[in-house]
């Protein structure tokens, strides 16, 4: 009988124990990078991206990381292929996952990655949707853990839109057990639902930033205008003025709090630029590590757990 592949389409497709193997393998990852061991466990692997969205990081990680695991990485934009001339999703899942061994796609709805998974005979990875951004949140959350231990039991302030980082840190919150306090103006609230939360216990909203941020051990952010919202943008720019990362809100949180970003930024919008430039600024380890846990994933959903 073959045994269907396993993806990660969002984070609740992971348990709390898929977690803490995949943080053990990328520290172990990462280790041997740092000390330019080779290490090519995915070798004669091959790695299919598909981008609708535009990306930086997103290809750069996994195309690095692939190549890193001494398999290879082929980028394919839906612009360029017969997936933007109209052929159905499911066609494609069909013929792509024939001649690959993993795919990670970077799309606008969740139901086109759900619909290409549904029909793919390997691993399908989300490098990100409107609705959710796993492997964004597993690179945050394991940098904490370097700099300062388990996640659990803290409080995460997230300032800014309610979108698809911020579902994703609510669903991380479930699986770890820990709190978020969300804070976006009026109007671009939590939707439970559309984060796909079994219950509210692990998240509080604020209509004051300051005080979600207070006594925080980690204040994160994102844009005010995601990719597909820009005919918003000026709306966007007027409803979130008051909604910038700066340092009377990071004051109000712990003083050991560190603070995310997915990136881009935009200095003086979403965040001021003493914040990101400054000692509790950690971006630039978090922008790393989604290359080494981007590997870990790939390895476990290829070759499963390594004793």
């Amino acid at each position: 009988m073959t045994i269907p592949p396993r993806h990660l389409l969002q984070l609740n497709d992971l348990t709390r124990e898929d977690i803490a193997y995949l943080f053990e393998r990328t520290r172990i990852i990462k280790d041997r990078y740092k000390r330019y061991e080779r290490y090519h466990p995915l070798a004669d692997r091959t790695l299919v991206m598909i981008f609708e969205k535009a990306s930086t990081r997103t290809r750069l990680s996994f195309e690095a990381g692939m190549q890193q695991l001494g398999g290879a990485a082929i980028y394919m934009n839906t612009r360029d292929s017969q997936l933007g001339r109209g052929e159905p999703v499911e066609d494609a899942a069909q013929v792509i996952s024939r001649m690959c061994d993993i795919v990670m796609i970077r799309t606008f709805e969740q139901e086109i990655i759900e619909r290409f998974a549904a029909h793919s005979r390997v691993p399908v990875i989300n490098g990100l949707t409107n609705e959710y951004h796993p492997c964004q949140i597993l690179a945050d959350i394991f940098t904490y853990v370097e700099h300062r231990g388990s996640i659990e039991g803290r409080t995460v302030a997230w300032i800014g839109d309610s979108n698809n980082v911020c579902n994703t840190w609510l669903q991380a919150a479930e699986l770890l057990d820990f709190k978020v306090h969300v804070s976006t103006p009026p109007g671009y609230e939590v939707e439970p639902e559309r984060a796909n939360l079994t219950g509210t216990d692990h998240f509080e909203q604020f209509p004051d930033p300051h005080e979600a941020c207070r006594t925080a051990h980690l204040v994160t952010t994102d844009v005010w205008t995601s990719m597909g919202f820009e005919a918003e943008d000026a709306e966007r720019r007027a409803a979130f003025a008051d909604w910038q990362v700066d340092t009377p809100m990071m004051k109000m949180a712990a003083s050991e709090a560190v603070f995310m970003h997915c990136l881009p930024a935009h200095r003086g919008e979403e965040v001021e630029a003493a914040v990101i430039d400054g000692p509790q600024s950690v971006v630039w380890d978090e922008a790393e590590n989604r290359l080494h846990v981007q590997k870990a994933l790939m390895e476990f959903l290829l070759l499963g757990r390594i004793e």
